[in-house]
């Protein structure tokens, strides 16, 4: 409940950016590290990053037309699996930039990678295996599939 406001801000911002590609997108979000982000050790804390990567995700689905297309076709984004690696911490109200990009695709998962960026040094670079879930039919939705129903949907 504590990224509420974070997250309904980007809802509508990301309404109002450059749209992206569906085929292999690159985005960014410039944030700051607020006192809800941090730990007991006055950093980010790790859990936090995580939260973070759904938000550039979240920018990505609105950007490209997928969130559209995933709502119309009853569909769920889901991360099967998410690794972090931290380098430098990043202090309480840092300004920092994480930048996700799509790397490739396979006959299942999307994958990604998440770069956190203070001062133009990486801080945290993480790697996510997403997949896109048919609620309706109870199965993994193929990348290409997708791709081609978000196509589908721009062009009407």
């Amino acid at each position: 409940m504590n990224l509420i406001f974070r997250m309904l801000t980007l809802l509508i911002a990301s309404y109002f950016k450059p749209k992206l590609p569906i085929i292999k997108p690159v985005n960014s979000l410039n944030l700051r590290v607020l006192p809800n982000d941090i730990d007991i050790n006055m950093h980010m804390n790790n859990g936090r990053y995580l939260t973070i990567c759904d938000l550039t995700r979240l920018d990505m689905f609105i950007r490209s037309g997928l969130a559209k297309t995933m709502f119309k076709n009853k569909w769920l984004p889901l991360i099967a699996e998410h690794t972090m690696t931290y380098k430098k911490p990043l202090g309480l109200f840092e300004k920092y930039q994480v930048k996700m990009e799509v790397t490739h695709w396979d006959e299942k998962y999307i994958f990604m990678i998440h770069t956190f960026i203070l001062k133009g040094k990486v801080v945290a670079e993480g790697t996510s295996e997403g997949v896109i879930y048919d609620k309706v039919k109870r199965k993994v939705v193929k990348p290409e599939e997708v791709i081609s129903k978000v196509n589908e949907l721009k062009s009407h």
